[in-house]
């Protein structure tokens, strides 16, 4: 009798033990994911006059839609602008930009943009190769650009475009790593105007 006892609280007591031995709270967080980013500022701040900001906007975070811009870039010719960068998680009120500068080691922009629509930098940007030159204004703890602030001086009047791409790259961030490696955070293309 007392061994059929012990078989039945046995057989209960294995099932119960299996499924509360590994809750969820036990499970360690995941490290390194994308950022949700919903919301991305351009603030062109030139040394004379009102900055000149654009905005792209996901409203639906991790959803169908794609993060899109709400108009162009339009500055004005033959001028100095320093580029402040600023993300957003409207979803959940969460300043991104903070994070990236915090884990600025494990993230990096690059940028593209139409062929002598700048005149420093020169070139088409380093999307493509990461040689080609950005003017990065900030670095990160291992002295590596991070891209939050960059300086421009734009050329003659003209349009073209300019893509932002941020690169999460976790344990793989060098001076060599490119715009292939790693994740994307975000990747926007706005329509930019350079007007007399």
């Amino acid at each position: 009798m007392f061994k059929n006892n012990w078989f039945i609280a046995c057989a209960f007591l294995i099932p119960v033990i299996l499924t509360t031995g590994c809750s969820d709270k036990d499970v360690p967080d995941a490290e390194n994911e994308e950022e949700i980013i919903t919301k991305v500022q351009l603030i062109f701040s030139p040394a004379e006059g009102a900055p000149v900001v654009v905005t792209a906007l996901d409203p639906d975070g991790d959803g169908p839609e794609d993060i899109a811009p709400s108009g162009p870039v339009v500055l004005a010719k033959g001028t100095e602008y320093e580029l402040f960068i600023k993300l957003e998680n409207t979803i959940s009120n969460e300043d991104i930009t903070e994070e990236v500068e915090a884990e600025g080691d494990e993230h990096l922009f690059f940028f593209g943009f139409s062929e002598g629509i700048f005149n420093s930098p020169a070139g088409n940007g380093n999307l493509d190769s990461r040689a080609d030159v950005v003017n990065y204004l900030d670095k990160d703890v291992n002295n590596l650009p991070v891209g939050l602030i960059t300086a421009w001086i734009t050329g003659e009047a003209g349009s073209g475009t300019f893509r932002v791409m941020l690169k999460h790259q976790p344990g793989i961030k060098s001076t060599t790593s490119e715009s292939t490696d790693g994740e994307s955070d975000v990747d926007i293309t706005w329509t930019l105007n350079i007007q007399d």
